[in-house]
């Protein structure tokens, strides 16, 4: 198992909330914090997703959020395994 941060960027998240978090919602076993700040200003929201999974959960939630459009994620994946 794998820690992984994912970095979320939703432009004009009222257009595409409900996928994210639909999405986000099936990897929920996973994920052991969520912090979201709202750029109003900007029609812009950014979220950090903390997770902890295989290399392959974590990269799978990364691919699916990223097809969402006006989304874009990056992932970062720990080095060490841990229990």
């Amino acid at each position: 198992m794998k820690i992984g941060v994912l970095g979320c960027i939703l432009e004009h998240p009222q257009a595409h909330q409900s996928e994210f978090n639909e999405l986000v919602a099936e990897y929920r076993h996973l994920i052991k914090g969520r912090m979201g700040i709202p750029f109003d200003d900007h029609e812009t929201s950014v979220i950090a997703i903390t997770m902890i999974g295989t290399a392959d959960d974590i990269n799978a939630l990364t691919g699916k959020l990223g097809n969402i459009p006006g989304v874009t994620v990056k992932a970062s994946i720990s080095r060490k395994d841990i229990d």
